[in-house]
């Protein structure tokens, strides 16, 4: 593995042996962080209802009248469509640059939704939501199963009774090896965007997954910046996370397999959909 790693990056990723590379419970290491390159390729990547999920989730919602919860929003991917929409909303995001893409694109659209900077391991209101949506598989960041059972437990508690949770998850088939990610995108103004990503680990009895990402900006054939960020995942069987929700208190748990209403995960589906309330 570190001998492919090298070689297919040019030798610009330094190869690790011996242990691993990301350490969920070290907090020296910035993973998962989302720094200001990282979060201008996830915004062009990834435009305002480019994805099946907002279209399913904004069904879900409609004419929902309590208060929603996005934790890690991003760069309002989902929660501008949301405001469009009519709904409440409120959000937070751990990473600084996605938050001030948020905060942008919102005031750029007439709103001024409550988005904050917190951290999905200790965030806090001193107010109760109705609905709690966490789209894409944004919870599968959380690589450790204590410090998710921990933040399923302050869903929990941050919801009204009867609040729902909608959030969607990676089904263990992204354990899988799939290569490297290479893509590019071209800015408005002509710089050259590049994401390489490769895997560096995948840990299958903690069904973890570690990467290493490298974004690029070039302009008049030129590196003007470059960053590596580590990236760290946890992936959930079917049966596994709705036990987890049970055991963080949730009931009338249910699940959706690959963005279609009313159908029950099938063998393949990327993407399953929990849905669960507080009693």
């Amino acid at each position: 593995m570190c001998a492919a790693l090298t070689a297919l990056a040019g030798g610009r990723f330094k190869a690790f042996e011996g242990s691993s590379m990301l350490k969920s419970n070290d907090s020296t290491l910035l993973v998962n962080r989302y720094g200001a390159l990282a979060a201008q390729i996830y915004d062009i990547d990834k435009p305002l209802g480019a994805l099946p999920d907002t279209a399913f989730h904004l069904t879900r919602f409609n004419g929902f009248r309590g208060e929603i919860l996005e934790p890690a929003c991003g760069t309002g991917r989902t929660l501008l469509p949301f405001l469009e929409a009519g709904l409440r909303i409120a959000g937070f995001d751990a990473s600084p640059d996605m938050l001030d893409l948020c905060r942008s694109r919102c005031a750029t659209a007439g709103f001024t939704p409550d988005l904050s900077l917190q951290r999905l391991e200790d965030f806090a209101y001193d107010r109760l939501f109705d609905a709690i949506v966490m789209p894409v598989g944004t919870f599968s960041l959380i690589d450790g199963f204590e410090a998710a059972m921990a933040v399923l437990r302050r869903f929990h508690d941050q919801l009204h009774p009867g609040g729902l949770l909608v959030l969607d998850l990676q089904g263990l088939s992204a354990l899988r090896d799939d290569g490297a990610d290479r893509r590019r995108w071209t800015t408005p103004d002509g710089d050259l965007l590049t994401l390489e990503g490769v895997r560096v680990k995948t840990d299958w009895a903690a069904q973890r997954i570690e990467s290493m990402l490298r974004y690029e900006r070039w302009r008049d054939h030129r590196l003007v910046e470059a960053h590596m960020e580590p990236m760290a995942q946890r992936c959930w069987g079917r049966e596994e996370f709705a036990l987890a929700l049970g055991a963080a208190g949730f009931v009338e748990v249910s699940v959706t397999g690959n963005y279609v209403r009313g159908r029950p995960p099938r063998t393949g589906d990327q993407v399953l959909t929990f849905e669960a309330r507080r009693p």
